[in-house]
């Protein structure tokens, strides 16, 4: 039943962790009552036609973020419609804020957004997670390469 509700994360998953490297692969942390489940990657690791599907562009230094948020203390962990911001930091510390896309698949629901980043470069994201009177920061950092 989860695999149903994050079918278009997992959209996303599968096409990263079929051509990316192992670092790529995704990744979640618990905030409070949420299960948040992130995956950046490198906007080639894309195929065409999924980039066009969700309006999203491709390039060898542009990083592509995605964000499911799941109820932890529910059966089945549904997803959540939340409100997504936040910004990322260069090695320089220059901050570019992130907008976010809501995407809603049938009962999965996740968002999306791009940055610029260059060769060898380590970002670090700082992403606001609000729902209500809820609210989390979810903090990572991941480095880029231009393919």
């Amino acid at each position: 039943m989860k695999k149903l509700m994050l079918l278009g994360f997992a959209v996303f998953a599968f096409a990263v962790a079929s051509f990316a490297p192992p670092s790529s692969a995704e990744q979640s942390k618990r905030l409070g009552t949420w299960e948040v489940h992130y995956n950046a990657f490198n906007s080639t690791l894309l195929r065409a036609e999924m980039a066009s599907q969700y309006g999203l562009s491709r390039s060898k230094t542009l990083a592509t973020l995605n964000i499911s948020v799941l109820d932890a203390n529910l059966p089945n962990k549904p997803a959540q419609q939340v409100e997504v911001n936040g910004y990322v930091m260069n090695p320089l510390s220059q901050q570019t804020r992130l907008e976010f896309k809501e995407v809603v698949e049938g009962d999965a629901v996740y968002y999306l957004t791009q940055t610029r980043f260059t060769n060898l470069e380590t970002l670090r994201f700082f992403i606001t997670i609000k729902q209500g009177n809820e609210s989390h920061e979810l903090r990572f950092h991941k480095e880029f390469w231009a393919n």
